[in-house]
């Protein structure tokens, strides 16, 4: 079998709303289509990150919720590659996000830093088009 690329990465929003506003006015993400469907009460959008589709973000009444500790099984996080890891970082304090100290790998040397969403339990910034997890 031969793997192209991550197509997209499905999330289920506790609280659509504030979510679509954090992927699309503090990460920049833009709409590419939003549907609600009204027999599951619940909203399918799709984001895009430079016009290439990457998240489904999903509503639903009352999902259940998850662990939220980035080594719980499941989901570690998901990585944004930035130009500029200190300058994305003041964008977020700016936008009142909270996170980590910027980190730098012990095995690669690339620096990173850890920020959390309604949606997912960590989020990343890493400058390297490549990045590891541990």
């Amino acid at each position: 079998m031969k793997l192209n690329k991550v197509h997209h990465i499905a999330i289920i929003a506790s609280d659509y709303a504030r979510s679509l506003k954090f992927y699309t006015e503090v990460l920049g993400l833009t709409v590419k289509a939003e549907n609600y469907r009204a027999e599951r009460d619940s909203y399918k959008t799709d984001l895009a990150l430079n016009g290439d589709y990457v998240i489904e973000l999903f509503s639903f009444p009352n999902p259940p919720q998850r662990v939220s500790q980035p080594e719980a099984t499941g989901l570690r996080h998901l990585a944004f590659e930035v130009d500029d890891i200190d300058t994305a970082v003041q964008e977020l304090d700016s936008k009142g996000v909270s996170h980590e100290d910027i980190r730098t790998d012990g095995y690669t040397g690339k620096r990173f830093v850890f920020f959390r969403t309604l949606t997912v339990s960590q989020l990343n910034f890493t400058k390297d088009k490549t990045v590891i997890s541990k």
